[in-house]
């Protein structure tokens, strides 16, 4: 999660009042440094609640998929507590604190002194994360530098995760699938904007921890092979993430991002994990589009990934992981994952005088954690996911937003209209999120 500059706040506010954002976004790093004087603190949160008919495990063997069942689940998925602070106007810290889902109580030790042995102790459930911790240095708009805790801004849904970002009530399963969600690692970036009127660009390019190769899996692919187990990171072989998003025509923004880590079998717990594979690359592609204006909001993003022997991966992580180990083992790890969506929502606002600030949506996606595997590798067509999700936000106050949405998804299938071979998955929720800054001085 990044911090939340004041771009984030003009954003929210053109919600409501159904300007052109663009007209009055500004670079990356000018943002950081307008809005406040000294310091700042501020963050987000969300809550849900949802009713459910299916159950808890669709993959448990089952020739139907999930059983049918009637459940209903609430949760707090984050609050989220964000700073800035300024040396003086050319040095800036920035810190965010994600607690998931009321905090943790979870710690986590690689006993190196007994044979590397992992060892486990539970208190509670949730998450707190250190989400980030950064200190900026502004050089000048085309060229600026930050070093510390990081967020990888791959994809939609990291480089603009915050609930305002998205309709639904829950970030974009195509994307949180399959990818860290928010994904943040430590590591270096270089930043900064290019460009006026037609050709205005952000770039952003780093240098980070690399994912671990123990963490990959059938049902997440890569998602789980983020680090921060441990007190430290493995840095052997780093992640290089490159994103750059173009700003040039009024509402509209495109981004390409994308993610290369050239073996991440050398950053496993114990290193001697992959002796026997030369290595285990993954490249990671991302194209992701926005269009906003007093009527109408539309957001796209289209992600596709490749994973490096990824059979021999499979074969390890299944006998080769201690039992005791916080991976799941779960095989076969696919040479390839794809996923894509779409949402469109309305502002009932801009045509109706008086009316609230409600936006009806819409919005379709396909993911697919198991799109392709390597020779001799039997993917399952159970994390194959055509979905659709209909539902209102409603924004009584700036930075409020009550959420409500009906999902239903067909399981095995490409087919935006369709049944797959397995029984669907059905849900309502509503959900309130908020965003803001509480002292600015």
């Amino acid at each position: 999660m990044k911090p939340i500059t004041k771009s984030l706040l003009i954003i929210t506010t053109a919600l409501f009042a159904g300007i052109n954002v663009n007209a009055t976004e500004k670079n990356d790093s000018v943002a950081y440094t307008d809005g406040y004087r000294k310091f700042r603190f501020g963050g987000y949160g969300e809550m849900i609640a949802s009713f459910k008919d299916y159950g808890i495990n669709r993959l448990d063997g089952t020739s139907t998929g999930n059983a049918r069942m009637h459940r209903n689940t609430i949760a707090i998925p984050r609050f989220v507590l964000a700073l800035d602070y300024k040396f003086n106007p050319k040095w800036i810290l920035g810190a965010e604190i994600e607690f998931e889902s009321g905090g943790t109580g979870t710690a986590l030790e690689l006993e190196n002194k007994e044979n590397g042995e992992y060892e486990t102790e539970i208190e509670k459930g949730g998450e707190v994360a250190l989400e980030q911790f950064h200190i900026t240095r502004l050089i000048i708009p085309e060229f600026n530098v930050r070093a510390g805790h990081l967020i990888v801004p791959v994809g939609l849904t990291n480089a603009h995760h915050e609930p305002i970002n998205f309709f639904g009530t829950v970030r974009p399963q195509s994307e949180t699938t399959m990818l860290p969600s928010t994904w943040h690692e430590t590591g270096i970036e270089f930043f900064g904007s290019f460009g006026r009127g037609f050709t205005r660009f952000n770039y952003r390019a780093m240098i980070v921890a690399g994912l671990n190769a123990n963490g990959f899996d059938r049902d997440s692919w890569i998602a789980s092979g983020k680090q921060g187990f441990f007190e430290t990171d493995n840095f052997t072989s780093p992640g290089y993430v490159a994103r750059i998003d173009y700003k040039g025509v009024p509402g509209l923004r495109l981004g390409m991002s994308g993610y290369y880590c050239r073996n991440t079998g050398s950053n496993s717990d114990k290193p001697q994990t992959y002796k026997s594979i030369d290595r285990v690359p993954v490249a990671i592609g991302t194209f992701d589009a926005r269009y906003r204006n007093r009527y109408v909001t539309a957001r796209g993003n289209i992600t596709y990934g490749y994973v490096g022997n990824s059979a021999a991966v499979s074969a390890i992580n299944q006998s080769s992981l201690s039992n005791k180990s916080p991976y799941s083992r779960l095989v076969p790890v696919a040479k390839n994952a794809l996923s894509y969506g779409g949402e469109v929502g309305f502002n009932i606002a801009s045509v109706i005088k008086r009316a609230p600030v409600i936006y009806p949506f819409v919005r379709y996606e396909y993911y697919n954690p198991q799109q392709r595997g390597e020779k001799g590798q039997a993917m399952d067509n159970r994390l194959q996911v055509s979905q659709w999700q209909v539902g209102l936000n409603w924004f009584p106050l700036n930075g409020l937003v009550v959420k409500a949405d009906y999902t239903t998804r067909q399981i095995g299938t490409s087919k935006v209209f369709g049944h797959g071979p397995y029984n669907s998955e059905n849900e309502f929720s509503i959900g309130v999120a908020y965003i803001g800054w509480f002292i600015n001085k």
